[in-house]
């Protein structure tokens, strides 16, 4: 081998070690390993975890919001639905809107996702199901309401709704003003129609006091949020500062 062949032999291995050695550089990203950007996620689970388990729960049930892995709130709601709540959010409620057009964090490709997910995933044994409107179609009436709700949830949360401590499944207030400040009126319907079937809860179709065995109808479901409703105070929707008084003011200032 001559001089130039040696040379060029030499640079030749040098290169290669080079290469190998920046390929396999410490922090360089691996093939596959590659950090995606937030609005590349377009992965069902991913982006369920990341925006929707700390509210309705890593499975979709057990949250302290409603439960989404819910045969029956997925066929009472349907895709348009819960595509409309995840954009723009429940106003008065924690549900805030997730569309990027409306302050949020994910692309329309995303809610998609995320919508489509929910009912592939949680929704797939709803072939017809039959269930009640997903919205009120009239105004309901509190009294007539108070009737409904003695007679299909007394038994579970209590004789005036202050809750029930005394059954497996205790139950707490649901007149309370603190509560129904985190709820709309749709959610109550929502939650009325579609149960919580991880916490024990029964659907509109099943009457827990073994008096009167049927499902509640559209017209007892809208009367019954009307009546939990009633107990909404209008201070519960004001902020802090619009509740003090001038007199309470004025004593914090001298005080």
């Amino acid at each position: 081998m001559n001089r130039g062949s040696l040379i060029r032999a030499v640079a030749g291995a040098a290169l290669c070690l080079c290469l190998a050695g920046c390929r396999n550089a410490p922090g360089k990203p691996q093939i596959g390993t590659a950090t995606l950007r937030p609005e590349q996620v377009m992965d069902f689970p991913m982006l369920f975890k990341q925006n929707c388990a700390a509210c309705h729960g890593a499975e979709g049930r057990q949250g302290a919001a409603l439960s989404l892995a819910n045969p029956v709130y997925l066929t009472t709601a349907g895709f348009d639905n819960l595509r409309h709540t995840i954009s723009y959010g429940l106003p008065e409620t924690l549900m805030p809107a997730f569309d990027k057009k409306q302050g949020g964090l994910l692309t329309d490709a995303q809610i998609d996702v995320l919508s489509k997910g929910m009912m592939q995933t949680w929704g797939a044994s709803t072939a017809g199901m039959v269930t009640l409107p997903y919205a009120s179609q009239s105004v309901g009436d509190a009294e007539r309401g108070r009737i409904s709700y003695t007679t299909f949830c007394a038994n579970c949360h209590g004789a005036n709704g202050t809750g029930n401590l005394h059954i497996a499944e205790r139950t707490g207030s649901i007149i309370d003003p603190a509560y129904l400040d985190l709820i709309s009126d749709q959610g109550l319907r929502s939650t009325i129609i579609a149960g919580r079937p991880d916490q024990g809860m029964p659907d509109w179709r099943s009457d827990m006091t073994g008096t009167n065995q049927r499902a509640m109808t559209d017209r007892e479901v809208t009367d019954t949020v009307a009546w939990i409703a009633s107990y909404r105070t209008p201070v519960a929707h004001q902020p802090l500062q619009a509740a003090i008084t001038p007199q309470d003011e004025r004593r914090t200032t001298h005080e």
